[in-house]
């Protein structure tokens, strides 16, 4: 097997691992037997298990940011760009279970790789949502009151507690198009009926 094909084999192991176990149960000789490998192969690749969970983002999310960049690159209108980004982000979480409960688990509950990983791949993914919105301010379609910053963690924040229902239940009432028409038009509508008033 080559080195890359190894490499590759070790990381989707260590997604397995670390969905089922956890990050902190989880350990080197865990991630070995899934890859059915020497543990100390595992260091010709990796420094340490913390390394193996980083390499898990920056691979899995980078390849995730090519597909979506690929796809939005023929796009120009900001609500279709924001259709695509839901779309492409749970149809692959609810294929990838695995990597998508060690996105949920992993971001919330290690301290250490939520500060050490500011600015990283998971960082890029989630800042495409702030450009699309930034696209749709300049185009006159989003308000220009709403804050980028603040639309694309409540944006992600659905489509995460949606591939987080799919990740504890085989079975769900929501489908894939249904749970991303239903945000979609949540987010760009709102809840209030037309004449209704905040006061």
């Amino acid at each position: 097997m080559k080195s890359a094909d190894k490499h590759s084999k070790i990381i989707r192991s260590a997604t397995k691992v670390f969905a089922k176990k956890g990050f902190f149960n989880a350990r080197i000789s865990d991630i070995a037997k899934e890859a059915k490998v020497a543990d100390g192969t595992i260091y010709l690749y990796f420094n340490n298990k913390f390394d193996i969970l980083i390499s898990v983002f920056e691979e899995e999310i980078g390849n995730l940011i090519e597909q979506v960049q690929k796809l939005l690159s023929a796009e120009e209108d900001p609500r279709i760009m924001l259709e695509i980004f839901a779309t492409k982000h749970l149809s692959v979480m609810k294929k990838n279970k695995n990597l998508a409960e060690v996105i949920q688990i992993e971001l919330r509950q290690s301290a250490k790789l939520i500060k050490d990983y500011r600015n990283n791949k998971f960082s890029e993914y989630v800042n495409i949502i702030s450009t699309i919105i930034k696209l749709g301010q300049e185009q006159g379609i989003y308000r220009s009151s709403i804050k980028p910053g603040i639309a694309k963690r409540a944006f992600f924040g659905a489509l995460d507690e949606i591939s987080r229902v799919w990740t504890v239940t085989n079975t769900t009432k929501y489908s894939l198009e249904e749970a991303t028409n239903q945000i979609l038009e949540i987010f760009h509508c709102g809840i209030l009926e037309p004449d209704a008033s905040l006061q």
